[in-house]
């Protein structure tokens, strides 16, 4: 004998009471135990499988990762306190896996920390846990820390590091042993000011890697501004508007290990701004790199790179320097994808508060619509700060998502604005092409955190194919996010070198088929704030089994084309520009 008791019968407390009814009873009448647990089995209600988050913060406790950001709060309140630092996922010793390294603040004019700070270099042991290696590699800074770009600028297949800086940036070289040399003074490129973000991209199509480097307002101790006045004593960080703009800087690679300051004759220092984030894309399909700079309180740029080495500043004229009111808004963490598919790379930047982050459709015409108050992106990000932010497709289903790192930039902004947090929810937008979903609240208990999200850098540490996230915060320890989204979809991760064209394939464009399934990826340089990002590219094709085909379009110089066939899939591979096959 059974029985089935319908679950919507009564709550289940109410269920349980009544089995215990029924059961009494069937043992009265001679029922054997074996008949009641088949009636007790069969009105239990069916267990639902585990749902796990998408992201899984991983505790220090875990990873190894003990270090923390430390940002000389003060009473001063000088502006770099609040806006820092960045983080880069890089292979620094080129074992497939990735390391991670993380930027402090550290000594200059208005900060002398009480015990000596550092950055950190975290080898990856492979087995999800981290070892600090940053003494025996050299590269723990030496002044007040911003950013990292990770660039091969040298060719030797090893990545280097520039670290931004103020008053001074270095740029370490990669010796191949796990130490890096300070090459700065021979290289030409301490970029004397306030740096911020900056990028790696071959400019000129000459092969090598040259570097751009975004410079903030003209700032030091003596130029700091009192903001305040809502109380009295009170005080609070100024806005950027305070200080003068200043123009960016751009370094071109001699080949020999120096570089030359070519800011002025390229057109690049003709423009003033307050440069936080920058992306390194080719926006006009003219197959010359361009760059795209978000500007805090200043316009956007838009450097349409016009060849011969000379930039062309078209922000106004793209529609991507001001708000639709002609109002300059607070720029921060930038990227570029071509979200959309239809061969056109689309950007992204982030600002502050009653701003709403901008997502500019590329219009093929030159020009750009803001298309975020269209989607959830716009409504969502109304009344939040954002800082790093990536375009990735987080459950490799085949179209792009986007990941922000959120927070406002003064400490104080609760006690003047109640409507607002200085810390702010990390956001997860799912992407289908064209439309945009707010999934944050399935992402995991880490995206309902709050924090003061600052840099964000993109990599897959565990080599599963599923791309995680590294959050860096101010005045605090990182997050490490685990990408756990998508066990059942497949992916191919692929490594570009190349050698005709520069090393790091900056600018390269992946075409991959699967079935019905067909995509477009670009290798941008930069994206972020004051971030650095795995070098590979994950390509994901979905519940499908197999690629049918792929083809890598390399920049210039080179330019060529080619094509594979009978790829492996839930693996990396490593193409060679002009080599048969791949590794």
């Amino acid at each position: 004998m059974s029985a089935r008791i319908d679950d919507n019968f009564c709550s289940p407390l109410s269920r349980r009471a009544f089995l215990r009814t029924i059961g009494s009873l069937a043992l009265a009448s001679g029922f054997d135990s074996r008949s009641l647990d088949a009636l007790t089995l069969s009105a239990a209600p069916a267990s639902q499988p585990e749902v796990k988050p998408l992201f899984a913060e991983i505790a220090s406790s875990s990873s190894g990762i003990t270090w923390s950001h430390t940002a000389g709060l003060s009473a001063d309140m000088y502006l770099p306190e609040t806006v820092g630092a960045g983080c880069a996922f890089l292979d620094f010793d080129n074992d497939g896996w990735m390391d991670i390294y993380l930027v402090n603040s550290g000594p200059c004019d208005f900060y002398k920390p009480s015990t000596p700070l550092r950055n950190a270099l975290y080898k990856n042991n492979r087995d999800g846990t981290f070892t600090d290696v940053t003494a025996k590699a050299g590269v723990s800074g030496n002044a007040y820390g911003m950013g990292v770009a990770v660039g091969d600028y040298d060719g030797d297949g090893l990545p280097d590091m520039f670290v931004s800086q103020y008053p001074n940036s270095i740029l370490y070289h990669n010796n191949g042993d796990g130490t890096f040399t300070d090459v700065t003074l021979k290289a030409g490129v301490s970029a004397a000011g306030w740096a911020t973000s900056a990028v790696w991209f071959d400019y000129d199509n000459d092969g090598k890697l040259d570097l751009f480097v975004c410079r903030f307002a003209d700032f030091n101790k003596s130029k700091n501004v009192f903001c305040g006045g809502h109380g009295a004593g009170e005080r609070y960080y100024c806005k950027p508007n305070v200080f003068d703009a200043m123009p960016s800087w751009l370094f071109h690679n001699n080949g020999d290990g120096t570089f030359t300051d070519v800011s002025r004759e390229s057109g690049i220092a003709h423009t003033l701004g307050k440069a936080w984030g920058v992306v390194a894309a080719d926006v006009n399909n003219d197959g010359l790199l361009d760059l795209f700079v978000a500007s805090d309180t200043a316009p956007n740029a838009l450097f349409l790179n016009r060849g011969k080495g000379v930039f062309e500043e078209a922000g106004l004229l793209a529609g991507v320097a001001f708000n639709p009111f002609g109002v300059a808004r607070s720029g921060m963490g930038v990227d570029a994808t071509d979200y959309n598919q239809d061969g056109s790379m689309d950007l992204f930047v982030a600002n502050v508060d009653h701003e709403m982050y901008s997502l500019y459709r590329n219009a093929k015409n030159g020009t750009f619509d803001d298309v975020a108050a269209q989607n959830a992106i716009g409504a969502t990000t109304r009344m939040m700060s954002g800082w790093g932010l990536k375009f990735f497709d987080y459950d490799n289903d085949g179209d792009m998502d986007l990941l922000i790192a959120n927070g406002h930039p003064d400490l104080t902004v609760e006690a003047h604005h109640p409507d607002l947090q200085y810390q702010e929810a990390t956001l997860l937008f799912k992407g289908s092409g064209e439309s945009w979903t707010n999934v944050s609240a399935q992402a995991g208990p880490a995206f309902a955190k709050k924090i003061a999200g600052r840099g964000l850098a993109l990599g897959d540490f565990d080599n599963d194919g599923a791309v995680d996230a590294l959050i860096s915060v101010n005045n605090g320890p990182p997050m490490l996010l685990k990408n756990q989204s998508a066990p059942q979809n497949h992916w191919l991760g692929v490594k570009l070198v190349g050698t005709v064209s520069n090393i790091d394939a900056i600018g390269a464009q992946i075409t991959y088929q699967s079935g019905e399934l067909k995509r477009t990826r670009t290798k941008v340089g930069g994206g972020s704030y004051l971030s650095s990002h795995d070098p590979r590219m994950v390509l994901g094709i979905g519940s499908r089994t197999k690629i049918d085909s792929l083809e890598v379009r390399w920049p210039k110089p080179g330019g060529t084309t080619q094509r594979f066939t009978g790829l492996p899939i839930d693996r990396y591979i490593t193409i060679v520009e002009g080599k048969e096959g791949w590794r």
